[in-house]
């Protein structure tokens, strides 16, 4: 894992990655979904698991089911009445089949497969850390760039970003929130367009606002702080420039503080309920929730992960906060019939299982009204690893692809961004992809302050510059074997869904 360094050090990138699933109930009717925390003495052993209870949302009904809860042992962390979720602990391997039959209760299930108490160790790889000789020397190759390391970052004039922000930078009214890993506000690319008071930790399950709890638990994780930045570093004559540098850009942290930094869906409950209710305009999600790769509505426990992040997502919809999310890195096609998926769940052993996209939903990304993002190269080409699928993928944006070197100083592929400890450094991947379509986004939110979220994603689609399906089979990694096939045509398709996001365009 990467350590603080006096020098900032450049090494193969490896993108965090998380997935998405999507639940098509309703939002409910309340006016809001601020948390009513309950707090219990109760004790939590080693066998202690998270739930999710999704409930109607009227206050009988959901005063019966806490007590139905406290009944079978449950320690109630918070309940959100507005969208009717609660989320509990339980000791007991009955707790969510118990639940399930209560009067009233949706759907119930546990979070994670493996008890709270459980830690891991990371197999994402080391970012590449920039050192200082090769920001010196990539800082002389500027060429009088207004931001020092701007000419590394190929991933703006592919979009145009760079040409924008002389046109519009964006509003100070709008704010992207990077619901990740945490992010280091003290970063002096960040700390200029950072905003404390629409940012938390949400890890428990319920927010915590403490001043600087949004900050990442180890500079290790670096993966919300490199989002940020791709969003909004300022344009102030250090570093990097974001898409959009004249934005706010907001912290929620919803990754566990151990070497794996899992993220479950409560966490996630609490972010996109958090944002909505403090005037967050657009939340970016560069990850998948944890454990299950993809969430599948016949299981009772991934039925209600699925319930209470679509509760949850549906109600900051309807608050005016439009969710983008990144598509996912294992080259699959979300369109098809069926998709292998090895990984789940990964917080214990994961086994081989098959599953239908159609009923097994990547969440986020999968959701109905969410952005779904797909990464390119820097030749605007399908990065290799970028999940696809016409009729899922949204829009596409760089998230940068080993295969194919940029026009850069040094060639590299990835993308630079900010990292923790005032450092700079590469990575690559959808989660990449995302920061730069969520830049976007706001541009058109300062272009159109009153445009909701569905107009936004609307003004998100039309802006994008489509290259239509390739022409030869698809061979990402240029070992002769067909990758990935792009079905659809010029107007949208499944690699790029309605086209590459353009910064240039969204301003004028």
């Amino acid at each position: 894992m990467a350590r603080r360094r006096s020098l900032l050090r450049l090494g193969p990138a490896v993108p965090i990655v998380l997935s998405l699933t999507a639940s098509l109930g309703f939002l409910p009717t309340a006016a809001s979904a601020t948390p009513q925390v309950r707090p219990t003495a109760q004790a939590e052993d080693a066998r202690t698991l998270s739930y999710v209870v999704n409930t109607t949302t009227d206050r009988r009904t959901i005063a019966a089911v806490r007590q139905a809860i406290t009944a079978a042992g449950g320690t109630i962390v918070v309940g959100y009445d507005g969208i009717g979720v609660i989320v509990a602990h339980s000791a007991d391997p009955d707790f969510g089949e118990r639940l399930r039959a209560v009067r009233g209760v949706q759907s119930a299930g546990a979070t994670r497969t493996s008890p709270l108490s459980t830690v891991g160790t990371t197999g994402e790889g080391p970012v590449q850390y920039l050192t200082e000789a090769e920001a010196a020397k990539l800082t002389e190759a500027s060429g009088g760039e207004t931001e020092p390391l701007e000419a590394e970052q190929w991933a703006l004039r592919t979009i145009g970003a760079d040409k924008a922000a002389r046109i519009n930078p964006g509003s100070r009214d709008v704010t992207v929130a990077v619901i990740d890993t945490g992010v280091d506000d003290t970063h002096p690319d960040l700390s200029p367009n950072f905003s404390p008071s629409q940012s938390a930790n949400c890890a428990s399950g319920k927010a915590d606002t403490t001043y600087g709890s949004w900050r990442p638990a180890d500079p290790a994780y670096f993966h919300g702080t490199h989002v940020a930045g791709s969003i909004a570093a300022a344009r102030n004559g250090i570093g990097i420039a974001g898409v959009a540098p004249g934005v706010k850009v907001a912290g929620i942290t919803v990754a566990q503080p151990t070497p794996r930094q899992l993220i479950y869906a409560e966490s996630v409950v609490c972010a996109f309920v958090f944002a909505a209710d403090h005037d967050v305009q657009i939340t970016n999600n560069s990850y998948y929730v944890d454990p299950w790769q993809y969430n599948c509505l016949d299981d009772p426990d991934q039925k209600a992960i699925v319930d209470a992040v679509n509760r949850a997502q549906l109600y900051a919809q309807r608050k005016g906060t439009l969710t983008i999310a990144g598509a996912g890195n294992s080259n699959h096609d979300l369109a098809s019939d069926a998709i292998a998926d090895g990984r789940s769940p990964n917080d214990s052993t994961p086994a081989d299982r098959t599953i239908d996209p159609h009923r097994c939903l990547d969440l986020p990304a999968q959701l109905p009204g969410v952005v779904t993002v797909s990464a390119t190269s820097a030749k605007n080409t399908k990065s290799y690893y970028s999940n696809y699928g016409l009729g899922v993928i949204d829009v596409a944006a760089p998230g940068g692809d080993r295969y194919q070197a940029s026009d850069a100083p040094s060639g590299h592929p990835g993308v630079l961004s900010t990292l923790p400890g005032n450092q700079y450094g590469y990575e690559q991947g959808t989660s990449m992809a995302t920061p730069h379509a969520s830049g976007v986004a706001a541009l058109l939110k300062s272009a159109h302050p009153h445009a909701t979220p569905e107009q936004l994603q609307a003004l998100l689609k039309t802006q994008a510059d489509n290259p239509g399906c390739p022409a030869d089979p698809y061979d990402g990694n240029g070992d002769g074997v067909v990758d990935a096939t792009c079905a659809g045509g010029r107007r949208v398709n499944g690699f790029y869904g309605f086209g590459i996001v353009n910064a240039l365009r969204a301003v004028r």
